[in-house]
């Protein structure tokens, strides 16, 4: 929504993984909010204390508002929820869509969530269940990404 805390996390879990497998420089990984709420704002300081204490570094990041070139220059693009999927499609150019997706779609399916949940207004709790939502989804969409890159899917 406003690209603070799910998003960045995210994109910093996905780097974080692509450069693990030696993939950094095969794959361009960015993230956007649907809404301009926080444009040029670093990610959530809860975001990021979370996030380090796993080895992750969101600091570096900045919000940006979800542009209609993203929709030509990405092959997919991530929702976190439904509503921001659904104002995805409603910024959509014709004949975008099918590059859509829920990023748990590529959770495994005994993870039985479909959205990972904004922890904007609770506590630390919240943020510790994005990132594991997060990090479990960047797995899967990691196979699904080295599958592509290698031809099999």
């Amino acid at each position: 929504m406003g690209n603070i805390c799910r998003s960045p996390t995210a994109e910093a879990v996905l780097r974080k993984k692509l450069a693990d497998a030696g993939l950094e420089s095969r794959v361009a990984v960015d993230s956007a909010g649907t809404h301009g709420y926080h444009i040029g704002s670093p990610p959530d300081e809860r975001s990021q204390r979370h996030a380090r204490r796993r080895g992750i570094e969101l600091s570096g990041l900045r919000a940006r508002r979800l542009a209609e070139e993203d929709f030509a220059r990405f092959d997919l693009l991530l929702a976190m929820d439904d509503d921001n999927l659904e104002e995805m499609r409603r910024l959509c150019p014709p004949g975008r869509e099918g590059r859509m997706r829920l990023l748990l779609d590529y959770a495994a399916p005994a993870d039985g969530q479909r959205e990972v949940p904004d922890p904007y207004a609770g506590g630390a709790a919240g943020f510790e269940t994005v990132l594991d939502l997060v990090d479990g989804a960047c797995d899967g969409l990691l196979e699904h990404l080295v599958q592509r890159l290698d031809g099999t899917s």
